[in-house]
């Protein structure tokens, strides 16, 4: 079982930056996959960007050139860098983690991103 705590969500101003990090209770440099996902009111939670053991990453179409995934394994930690934000990035952000293609993802609390001026 894998716990996952995010943070550094909240208020920001369109064009602003926010930086979210994902702590995992466990090493994540052996995990399947890691990232984050996001769903707003009233839509389906949807992919922002994930990287997976292999080395691939991949992001969303809407998000891509302004948000950057990356991880500090000394910290179990997986951060996700939103640059240029937009009032269509607000949303709940969800860490998301898969220790092995065997076993179930598990998600975190989420945490609130609003961009609004």
């Amino acid at each position: 079982q894998v716990q996952l705590v995010e943070s550094g969500g909240g208020l920001v101003q369109p064009g602003g930056s926010l930086r979210l990090s994902c702590a995992a209770s466990r090493s994540i440099f052996s995990m399947y996959s890691m990232g984050w996902y996001r769903q707003a009111p009233g839509k389906q939670r949807e992919l922002v960007a994930v990287f997976h053991s292999d080395s691939n990453t991949n992001y969303a179409d809407s998000v891509k050139g302004r948000f950057t995934i990356s991880s500090d394994d000394a910290k179990n930690t997986v951060y996700l860098q939103m640059n240029s934000l937009k009032v269509e990035d607000t949303a709940v952000y969800y860490c998301y983690g898969r220790p092995s293609v065997f076993e179930t993802g598990y998600w975190g609390q989420g945490t609130q991103v609003t961009v609004s001026s």
